[in-house]
């Protein structure tokens, strides 16, 4: 205080009758007497009564303009004066201050003990005396009338629970400090029971009533708000936060109760997740295998919590809540694991990265409560099929690479770590393929190696249909690869790539058709069986596996599937054959081996005749011979794609003749009719193909076909007023001569001579036949 007065002795002193000059005036100083006369004036001040509205305007009349500022600056100095002295105050005093304050804390806690233990002995006290009140009622039942009773038990009751009622607060309110929750629940339900009942028997008033019913309804939502905060704290774990929930849904909030249940678990997960990041080192399995256990797990704690607290209730919410959180999972490994691997054509990378993934989203489908399988699927769905792609398009231009430099020659399997492991048996029965061939074959044999994540993702018709796209382009390869290919590039499928080697022998040529025909039959659909789930079968040993019928065990979409490949390898059978046919029926200029006049003229040169098949037909045995002969060290195993082959080669011929409309004109309708030597002729020539094809080279097809010509020329003979019968010799002629012209030709096949190249028997051999006639 005295350094206050000094301060205020210091300040400028006004003129008007208020402040520290007026308190001088009047003998204001140190002493007895000048205190005195301070706290009388301050006693107008202390009053209830006091306005200072009106003792600031008694005052500050007289006042002029100048005096009211020089008080405004005093008032404000002063002001600053006592926040300076406050401050010094407080420094010098903090410590007592904060003594002070702990004891007083200290002592609040006492009191709140003390509190604590009244209320709980007054708690005891009423349930005494309400048992004993019962009793005393059980007692005096005989001892007086029930109309007394009920009066007693009224008049009795009802102060009781007016006290109740307004104690119900200040109980509730030290339940919630203390974190009661069971007890506060169950004093909130007691509070709306006698709150339902005072209302029924009017035991209490309405501003009574009113009032317990406000407190019940504050309290609650109190308490509920309170479970919600704990609810969300990090520190809050499992058999609490089931507790919170359950807590919340006795108190009829069940929707937010369970919202709050998923919203801590979502927490949670995103707190954790913020210590698993991807590494730029690895494919990114190991980030996938993190993130996967963390995210199931915690939908899995969810789910149990959720089922514990509420069962079925909030099914719906929860597989809502879980997609969405499967789907931000799925998302991540997205861009930080398949991304990557797809684009580069890591399917394995990918592939098992969703293994990984599918194996963790398994283990909580298998409780039977929620199947997020179809979710990650359909999610990863698009990256795997990006890395399937990348992996078919990398075997498709590798391939044709290799087969730009292939010699088309059939070797077994290249020296590899493999093939060092197997037994010389084994060895023995390895595919012969060219180097293009084996070079694809591997890479598919490697695209399959882990075909798991490719099955459950319901990726196999897709990668069927990929591999079947690649094994066109190959085949559209070992097309052109052919000399002379008339094949009309509309009619494949793509574009054709011109670097390639072409086939120039016919061992060459044949080896295109060996490639083609065991990757279709044998090699291909063996690989694509690991496609199948049945594959893993471990209960099958491999030679019962052996013995059981490869198409029984196939599937029917891979059966559809062999059948696309067969018919692939039909069109390179087609060109092959169709080349073939156009080289026996034309010459290098142009002109054609097989027409009409060499029919026609033969009845103008009737002395030269030395007969034998036509040459064509002799060329056409001659060619189907040696590729018979070929055949028969190229194709093991697979005869009949070669038998088939020849009879595909002898029926282009043959359709050619029949469907040739130019050669048929001339020989119904030409200049000069067909006399009996050509038709001698040409009935020889038909039935010699019967006679070399049947059973090797001919199909029933072709044999009806041939039976039709004949009838048709015999109808153009006949024509002319002639009788066909009648200028035919007898079957044993025909049969005798096309025998003799075989045997020929199959001596000189067989040990050949000086002029024969061995790799193209037939072009020495049209010269043979022409000495010959």
């Amino acid at each position: 205080m005295t350094s206050g007065k000094s301060s205020r002795s210091r300040a400028p002193v006004p003129s008007g009758p208020v402040g520290p000059g007026t308190y001088q005036e009047n003998g204001g100083g140190p002493g007895q007497e000048a205190g005195v006369q301070l706290a009388d004036k301050l006693k107008i001040f202390k009053t209830d009564s006091f306005d200072y509205d009106s003792y600031v305007q008694s005052k500050c009349q007289s006042m002029n303009e100048k005096e009211i500022k020089q008080l405004c600056n005093y008032l404000q100095d002063l002001k600053k004066a006592s926040a300076e002295e406050m401050r010094k105050s407080v420094y010098a005093n903090y410590a007592s201050f904060i003594s002070r304050t702990s004891k007083e804390i200290s002592d609040l806690e006492g009191e709140l003990l003390s509190i604590k233990n009244l209320l709980g002995a007054q708690t005891g006290l009423i349930r005494g005396l309400a048992e004993g009140v019962n009793i005393d009622y059980l007692s005096a039942d005989s001892e007086g009338s029930p109309e007394n009773d009920v009066s007693n038990m009224e008049d009795e009751d009802t102060p009781d629970l007016e006290k109740w009622a307004k104690e119900l607060p200040d109980t509730l309110e030290v339940l919630l400090a203390e974190r009661r929750v069971n007890e506060a629940l169950d004093a909130l339900d007691e509070a709306e029971h006698l709150a339902s009942e005072a209302k029924e028997k009017q035991t209490l008033s309405t501003a009574e009533l009113l009032l317990l019913m406000n407190a019940v309804s504050k309290h609650r939502q109190k308490l509920a708000d309170q479970l919600a905060e704990a609810a969300c704290q990090s520190s809050t774990r499992g058999v609490e936060l089931r507790e919170a929930a359950a807590a919340l849904k006795r108190l009829g909030d069940g929707p937010r109760a369970h919202t709050l249940l998923l919203c801590t678990h979502d927490q949670r997960l995103q707190y954790n997740m913020q210590v698993i990041h991807p590494s730029n080192t690895s494919y990114g399995g190991a980030y996938t295998a993190a993130l996967s256990q963390l995210v199931f797990s915690t939908i899995g704690q969810a789910l149990n919590d959720s089922q514990a607290v509420f069962g079925d209730e909030y099914a719906s919410e929860l597989v809502v809540w879980s997609t969405k959180q499967t789907e931000a999972f799925a998302q991540l490994v997205k861009r930080h694991a398949l991304a990557s691997s797809a684009a580069a054509g890591g399917l394995r990378a990918a592939a098992e990265c969703v293994q990984i993934a599918i194996g963790h989203c398994s283990l909580l489908e298998a409780r039977g409560k929620l199947s997020l399988s179809s979710v990650l699927l359909k999610l990863f769905r698009p990256s795997v099929e990006q890395a399937l792609d990348a992996n078919l398009r990398r075997i498709e231009e590798s391939t044709a690479a290799l087969a730009a430099a292939d010699d088309w020659v059939l070797a077994y399997t290249p020296t590899s770590s493999r093939s060092n492991r197997l037994s010389t048996t084994v060895v023995d029965i390895q595919p012969k393929l060219s180097s293009s061939a084996h070079r694809f074959y591997s890479m598919v044999q490697d695209f399959f190696e882990d075909v798991g994540p490719l099955l459950s993702m319901q990726l196999g018709n897709c990668t069927m249909d990929g591999l079947l796209k690649v094994f066109n382009s190959y085949i559209r390869l070992l097309i052109n690869a052919l000399p002379s290919s008339m094949e009309d590039e509309a009619n494949l499928d793509g574009p054709v790539n011109k670097l390639v080697r072409i086939a120039v022998t016919e061992i060459q040529q044949l080896a295109l058709l060996a490639n083609a025909s065991l990757l279709a039959e044998e090699l291909l659909p063996q690989a694509v069986t690991k496609l199948s789930p049945s594959f893993q079968d471990g209960g099958i040993d491999d030679s019962r596996k052996k013995g059981l019928d490869r198409n029984t065990r196939a599937a029917p979409e891979q059966r559809e599937w062999k059948k696309k490949l067969q018919r692939s390898v039909d069109k390179l059978r087609d060109s092959f054959c169709r080349q073939h046919a156009l080289d026996l029926i034309f010459t290098e200029d142009g002109d054609t081996h097989l027409s009409a006049g060499m029919y026609i003229s033969m009845d103008l040169n009737a002395n030269e005749i030395e007969w034998a098949p036509s040459l064509i037909f002799q060329e056409l045995y001659a060619k189907l011979s040696q590729v018979a002969i070929i055949a028969t060290d190229m194709f093991v195993g697979r005869e009949r794609f070669a038998t088939l082959l020849m009879m595909r080669l002898t029926e282009t011929v043959i359709l050619w003749l029949s469907e040739d409309q130019t050669f048929w004109e001339d020989i119904e309708h030409g200049p000069r009719p067909l006399g009996p030597l050509g038709l001698q002729q040409f009935y020889l020539d038909m039935q010699f193909v019967i006679f070399f094809g049947q059973g090797r080279f001919l199909s029933r097809h072709v044999h009806q076909v041939i039976v039709e010509i004949i009838d048709r020329a015999m109808a153009a003979f006949s024509a002319t007023g002639m009788n066909p019968d009648s200028v035919l010799p007898n079957d044993d002629w025909f049969y005798d001569v096309a025998q003799d012209c075989v045997s020929r030709i199959s001596e000189r096949l067989r040990f050949g001579n000086g002029e024969r190249d061995l790799n193209s028997p037939t072009a020495s051999l049209s010269a043979q036949s022409i000495s010959s006639n």
